[in-house]
């Protein structure tokens, strides 16, 4: 153990409760996850940043990629509050865990921590580990042992406990006595397919510990949806150590999301598991690692997801102008998220003169100015638009209310788009613009990938001269809905645009009857947003 292991290892080794992720294990078997070394480091600096007590971080021997994150892991990472954790086996069958090789790779792993996964349905250590039910306890009791002899502190995870626990509760029982009384610091219970409602883990978490007396942690998958309240569960009932993923991360439908987990530790219960200004931290440690696994942050997860403080309905706006507890459960900023108010054809006034605020735009309480606010974006939304996925474009359309005049640093005298079909398969696209800008009449040719990307890259050649910052624009996303229509293929299109200049993102909408319209419309207001924030004046 080296001393910064030793020191981290002093300051939660007499913790009553601890926060044990296992994202780099468990939630990296989740489908589409194929995490690298270097991610797995990564992400283990955040959850360090974050302040949760163990890091699982795999099964040393089991696979090189494992192998090589704790060699390196000692060495990269200064860890600052979480202790490493290596995961194995029980040693096998008929063995000693002195000689068992996988048990001697936990050992060499150099984790101040180990993880033992243990057998606790008896159906699965006759049909899975095919041997007794007594020398499963052996392995038990001779792993742990062992390793508590080689200076290691031992938790052990008891495998599909609560379905083994219904099917045999002596025999389940007898597991976790066995691993206690060898010296596991922690009997995890774990409900390994997911099964499992609150009420039922409650009942079994009380019963095992009073007829055990062993410390009781809880591992949950979400198979019923229930993960995190099954967790929530346990700890009534006494556990004090809690197993979960980053972002529920994990196999089939996921396990216990880490964020509401300690959330509701922390805000709910009034019990303190992350250091001091940790929590504030959640929001941007959640979408740090959904970037890592290179997965889109889940927008509607509690409490970290982007629309988690969003509020839409006309009434709750009113409500939270008064006061915004009256619609949130908590101030958003205690995990360093932020409400965000939807402007749709459901807004009133309270929502417009909160977006305002929001977007640094002063309606200055003018009740004729924002009730036209408000009639021109029913209007619109009827029309097709949405600007709740829009904020751009509805900030210019505030701004173009509240100032008189919309903001212009082009005008547009016409476009082009031109898609050739040829006889060798190939297409060709290509994109005229005819543009004034700065009193100059500028007319550009462009070709690209598509028809909008020809329209894209002309209006840059035709600007750039005169707006350099146009150069850091990147268009980043690209969405098409069809809305309903009357006449078939005579339909209104929809399209929504993402760019960023590599500090911000935003994104625009644009509606009209064929989808390069609305890509045009809003490619406008993507460029106008965007100038408008890099302080540029308008010419036009």
């Amino acid at each position: 153990m080296t001393t910064t292991e030793a020191t981290a290892a002093s300051a939660v080794l007499d913790d009553g409760f601890h926060v044990f992720d296992t994202t780099l294990r468990d939630g990296a078997q989740r489908e589409g996850i194929n995490l690298t070394v270097a991610d797995k480091l990564t992400i283990a600096r955040h959850l360090d940043d974050f302040g949760v007590g163990f890091i699982e971080g795999g099964w040393p021997g089991a696979n090189p990629r494992d192998t090589e994150f704790f060699a390196r892991a000692r060495s990269e990472i200064d860890f600052k509050h979480a202790q490493l954790v290596a995961f194995g086996a029980t040693r096998r069958a008929g063995g000693s865990a002195a000689e068992d090789p996988q048990v001697r790779a936990l050992l060499e792993s150099g984790a101040p921590v180990i993880t033992l996964v243990a057998k606790s349905h008896d159906r699965h250590v006759e049909l899975a580990l095919r041997t007794t039910l007594d020398e499963n306890l052996a392995m038990v009791r001779d792993t742990v042992s062992y390793l508590r002899e080689q200076g290691r502190r031992v938790f052990v995870d008891c495998e599909h406990f609560f379905d083994g626990y219904r099917a045999n509760a002596a025999y389940a029982k007898a597991v976790v006595r066995a691993a206690h009384e060898a010296g596991a610091d922690v009997v995890i219970l774990c409900d390994t397919n997911g099964g499992m409602l609150p009420a039922q883990v409650s009942a079994v978490v009380a019963t095992v510990l009073a007829d055990t007396g062993a410390r009781l942690g809880i591992h949950a998958q979400d198979d019923t949806g229930c993960a995190v309240a099954n967790t929530l569960a346990a700890v009534d009932a006494g556990a004090t150590h809690v197993q979960c993923t980053a972002n529920g991360y994990g196999e089939r439908v996921g396990n216990a999301n880490l964020f509401p987990v300690v959330a509701a530790l922390e805000i709910k219960y009034g019990r303190t598991v992350l250091p001091e200004g940790a929590l504030a931290e959640m929001t941007r440690i959640s979408h740090a690692i959904a970037e890592v696994v290179n997965l889109t942050p889940s927008t509607h997860q509690p409490y970290v997801g982007v629309s988690a403080f969003a509020h839409k309905a006309g009434l709750h706006a009113s409500a939270i102008k008064v006061d915004p507890d009256l619609y949130q459960h908590i101030d958003p900023e205690r995990v360093g998220n932020t409400m965000r108010m939807l402007v749709s054809d459901m807004a009133g006034r309270a929502s417009i003169e909160l977006k305002g605020k929001e977007l640094g735009v002063d309606l200055g309480g003018d009740r004729a100015l924002i009730s036209r606010v408000v009639e021109r974006v029913k209007e619109r939304e009827l029309a097709g638009y949405t600007f709740e996925a829009a904020d751009a474009s509805f900030e210019l359309l505030l701004r173009a209310e509240v100032e008189g005049r919309a903001r212009k640093y082009f005008r547009t005298e016409s476009w082009r788009a031109i898609v050739e079909d040829r006889p060798d398969g190939t297409h060709a696209n290509e994109a005229t613009v005819k543009l004034w800008a700065k009193g100059e009449r500028i007319v550009a040719t462009a070709e690209g990938n598509g028809p909008v990307n020809a329209l894209d890259r002309a209006l840059r050649g035709a600007l750039e001269r005169f707006y350099p910052q146009l150069a850091k624009f990147e268009l980043i996303d690209y969405k098409v809905r069809i809305l309903e229509g009357k006449h078939g293929t005579d339909s209104t299109t929809r399209v929504l645009i993402a760019t960023t200049d590599g500090h911000r993102e935003w994104s625009t909408v644009g509606v009209g009857t064929n989808v390069i319209a609305a890509s045009w419309q809003a490619l406008e207001d993507a460029f106008t947003y965007g100038l408008l924030h890099a302080g540029v004046e308008p010419a036009e």
